[in-house]
């Protein structure tokens, strides 16, 4: 059953007195005024709509029937249907035998306006659900599998379809408003088409889009999807592209693994983001590593896989060790490229080497070693970044 409120009945008579110059009241279904061009009559009954509902049919009411009712002027008042239910009364101002050639058109135009709020008011509820159950499907933890699989048919969503993760994140550096007006950009160009993409806002700056993996129907394929991000990167407007940054996530086959590939996801944007801030887009099989790392460092085996970055993190106060090993690594011990780099003599780069050894007590000169190094730089740094 759909009810008549106060704002859409004052919008049919704002939009009906258009029409024709007659005064218009619209009443809900116990003959209450809710909209009129006399908005002293707001909140009284009409007796006359009473009577069109009680009948459901057109009333007429001239100066002298009018009379004997209560809060009624002469004129014409017509039940207002929605799904074959009476919902209210629009009445016309005016003797009835002027106003009989613009009932049934104002009648026709009041229910399509009850019908297209009805129908926008329905686009809004979906709409809000579909991102709620998005929402709910990407939770690391704590689930309802069954509620969600419910939840998905009342929706008309197909969890059995394969699905990657990726997460889209506007810079905020000029204000979360305008980030988030400029989201909400990029969300209209995704679902226009939408692709059969699931979106959902995260935050006031940043959204997750679950694709349909399989793109040519038949299998999953990371090049692919990377190009059509290119594509979609195009697509926006150069202001907004350069504070955009995009990651796609692992492809899971199981359909309910989708809140995994949505964590790698959004690992590979915050490891991406960090390592080549440059870039717009990232790609999990460039991370994939760090991602599968990154759950450790809140296990002990973590602990103990970053304390000797942790330990020159402690030692070195200016970074200046840390610089000179991010060069080192970058460079892959290359010391002669890495001094360049640095501006430094090889014979400075050795002892800086040296001391990173002395206070991490680890063998640099060893794969294991720097290998250790390097993913405490990398999950360590993150981890004070965003501290």
């Amino acid at each position: 059953m759909y009810f008549l409120d106060n704002q859409l009945a004052q919008q049919i008579v704002d939009r009906t007195m258009a029409i024709i110059g007659h005064n218009i009241n619209v009443m809900n279904s116990q003959g209450v005024i809710l909209g009129s061009g006399e908005p002293h009559r707001i909140g009284s009954t009409h007796e006359g709509a009473l009577l069109a509902i009680s009948q459901n049919r057109t009333v007429e009411l001239n100066s002298a029937s009018a009379a004997s009712l209560q809060g009624v002027k002469p004129g014409i008042n017509l039940p207002l249907h929605y799904q074959g239910e009476i919902i209210g009364v629009i009445g016309i101002t005016g003797e009835p035998e002027h106003l009989k050639a613009f009932g049934e058109l104002l009648k026709m135009t009041a229910e399509m306006i009850v019908e297209q709020a009805n129908s926008l008011d329905v686009a809004q509820w979906r709409a809000r659900q579909q991102e709620e159950f998005i929402l709910q499907l990407i939770k690391p933890e704590g689930r309802d599998l069954n509620h969600l699989k419910i939840w998905a048919q009342r929706l008309d969503i197909d969890l059995e379809m394969p699905r990657v993760a990726a997460v889209l994140r506007i810079s905020d550096d000029a204000g979360d408003e305008l980030a988030n007006s400029q989201l909400k950009t990029v969300l209209h160009l995704l679902e226009t088409p939408s692709r059969g993409n699931l979106i959902a806002m995260t935050s006031m700056t940043e959204l997750v889009i679950l694709k349909p993996a399989f793109l040519d129907g038949k299998a999953w394929s990371a090049e692919a999807e990377s190009l059509r991000i290119d594509r979609l990167l195009k697509r926006l407007p150069s202001e907004l592209n350069a504070r955009l940054k995009i990651s796609l996530g692992h492809y899971f086959p199981a359909t309910m693994d989708i809140n995994r590939s949505y964590q790698t996801a959004l690992e590979t944007l915050n490891f991406g983001q960090q390592l080549h801030p440059e870039q717009s887009k990232y790609l999990y099989e460039d991370h994939a590593l760090l991602v599968m790392l990154s759950g450790l460092k809140h296990d002990w085996r973590g602990e103990q896989l970053l304390r000797p970055f942790q330990r020159l993190i402690d030692r070195d106060k200016n970074a200046l060790l840390r610089k000179t090993l991010a060069s080192y690594l970058g460079h892959f011990g290359d010391q002669q490229a890495c001094a360049k780099a640095l501006f430094i003599h090889r014979n400075t780069l050795r002892y800086r080497l040296d001391k990173i050894a002395q206070i991490t007590k680890v063998d640099i000169q060893k794969l294991d070693g720097l290998l250790q190094l390097y993913l405490g730089q990398v999950l360590l740094s993150r981890g004070q970044d965003q501290g």
